[in-house]
This record gives structure tokens, sequence and C-alpha cells, in this order.
């Protein structure tokens, strides 16, 4: 059975209202200390936890259960902002009508300038990730040790990440994963010296890299992007029908390779696979909320044949539907 990664972060969120955002700032300087505060999200909800690690550097994990944020900072020139994406998809818009989409795993780099007073979007609906801002002159000049020692210059790490101002994405790769991967568990106590040590580790790492090629498979037309979520609407309206990717190509005038490859890079999936995900969602949700048979269930969400539904549904949650109904309301 797949991961309910949606599930996990609506339990990470269960104790936020419905409609705000709870934002934690930790502090270096009383690290038993913690201030909170409730702000208005019109959608959904969410937790951001910020600790400035050292001048010039600071730390943003966020755990949202929306379709959108409002990403607000200053277009400040020569800020660098690190975004990885751990749960879910986080997509943004760039200056000059490019979209960037991170997946799992996959780290962005990119200059301040480029998304400022923009809007996050989570194509899934849920998104879990840590974010940080530098102040590449700033850092420079308070240089932390350790990265004083090996010779880190966040000056020459923005230059070569993001040459003139140009977005990059490292997809997910071994070397990153152990940096980051501790970093979204931790006990309270623990937060702000995982932060700092991973932080500094992220950036020794980052200074011996290679940046990505040019082309980056990550980056689509805005333009682009709005139909493809068109698109998307359209299938998640009606799970009952079945549309050939070259009916919906024709109706939105797009070719059928842009469709398939622009799709998937902002879903994570396949259309087909993308739908197969959805239609079990939405049945295993008719089975717990509703009294229709199996029968009516499955021809709801696209299935004429009832024992090829069955089959589909034991493969995705490990249980027939009757069963299925039965554990839920037992």
């Amino acid at each position: 059975m797949k991961t309910d990664w949606a599930g996990i972060v609506a339990e990470k969120l269960a104790e936020v209202p419905e409609g705000y955002v709870r934002e934690s700032i930790l502090s270096p300087t009383a690290p038993e200390t913690t201030h909170h505060r409730l702000f208005f999200q019109c959608g959904g909800k969410g937790a951001l936890e910020r600790a400035e690690l050292f001048p010039g550097l600071t730390l943003t994990r966020m755990c949202i259960q929306s379709e959108d944020f409002p990403h607000h900072h200053a277009a400040r020139q020569g800020g660098l902002e690190l975004t990885h994406c751990h749960i879910g998809r986080v997509g943004w818009s760039m200056k000059e009508g490019v979209t960037l989409y991170l997946g799992p795993g996959d780290l962005a780099l990119h200059t301040m300038d480029c998304c400022a007073h923009s809007v996050l979007g989570f194509p899934l609906g849920y998104y879990e990730g840590v974010s940080l801002t530098l102040d590449p002159e700033k850092l420079a000049a308070q240089l932390p040790p350790v990265l004083a020692q090996a010779g880190v210059d966040p000056l020459a790490l923005r230059e070569r990440f993001c040459p003139k101002g140009h977005p990059a994405v490292l997809t997910a790769r071994p070397e990153l994963e152990p940096i980051f991967q501790p970093l979204y568990d931790l006990p309270r106590a623990l937060r702000l010296p995982y932060y700092t040590l991973k932080v500094q580790e992220l950036l020794l790492t980052l200074s011996r890299m290679d940046p990505p090629e040019e082309k980056q498979p990550t980056q689509y037309l805005s333009q682009q992007v709005e139909l493809i979520r068109a698109i998307h609407d359209q299938l998640m309206d009606r799970p009952d029908q079945r549309v050939t990717i070259e009916t919906l190509a024709k109706a939105y005038h797009l070719n059928t390779s842009t469709l398939k490859t622009v799709f998937k890079a902002v879903y994570g999936q396949p259309i087909a696979a993308h739908m197969k995900h959805h239609r079990m969602q939405e049945a295993a949700r008719l089975l717990r909320e509703t009294d229709r048979s199996v029968g009516d269930i499955a021809q709801q969400v696209g299935y004429e044949n009832q024992s090829k539904f069955s089959k589909v549904f034991r493969e995705t949650f490990q249980i027939l539907p009757t069963e299925y109904r039965r554990q839920q309301r037992g």
C-alpha cells in the first residue's frame, strides 16, 4: 500500500484551525522560548516555523494543507532562496512567464527577485518542505567558522548556480537526502541545533557540486501550466468519464507530447496513474460516507465492470471494497 502522505500532513496540522496558518519563531538566543501567532489563510491551513540561524541566513519549515499560499517577500537584488520539497509538490511563477515545480527530494535555488509577491501552488493539495533565505553579502561578512575554514563563498555560490538570475533545480539525489531528511521530525529541543548543523552541511556540499545543465526539465511556460491545471480540474470533476489524451490535447490546443510532459511535471504522475489514484480515493470516500452499492460506486468513478473495479481497489488498498467499508464503519 502506498504511503498516505496527505494523511501524514493532515495529522501534523491537526491542532491548527481550518483557514489559519500557525507561525512559530525559534530564537537562537533563547532556545527554550518559541513565539507563536495565528494568521488567516483563506483556504486550507498550515504551519510555518522560522529561525534566523546566522546573520543573513534564515530557515523556514513549511507544512501546508491547501492548493495555494501567498508568498510575499521583497524583491531583494542579490538575495538567494533555496527550497527543498519533502512531501507533495510545490510550484510558483518566476519572472519572464516561467513556472517552476519541485517534487519530493528536489532542491531549487533562485534569486529573490525572481518570485517576489508570488503565490505558491500545491497541485496535490498538501506540501512539506524547507526554505533558506540568504543575504550572501551579510552572511559572507560574518561567515560561520566551519564555512570560513572550508573557504565557502556565498557570493560565488549565487553566481555559480544562478547565473544571470536564472533559477536552478537539483533533482532528488543521494548526497542531499541525508542533509534534509532529519529536519522534518525532530523534537523541539533538537530543532535549532540540527537546523544550524545541517544548513552548514548543505552549504559545504553545494560548494563542491557542479550546477545542473542549462536545460531545466522542471521549468515550464506559465500559460502551459494554466492549461494543464484546467485539464486537471475537468478530469477531477468528472471521474466517471473516460477521455483520451488526444481528445484533451485537441480541445486545449496542445500537442499530446506537451500535455503528457507538463501534466507529469505539475502533478508528479502520468495522467492515467493520477486519474487512477483519484478514482480510488473518491471510491474510498463513497464507501465510507454513503450506502451506495459497490456497483454504483464503480460506475461513478469510471468503471463499468465491477469486478475490474474491485481488483484495482484491492491493488491500491490491499483490501476488497466490501471489507474496506465494513472495516471503516466498524
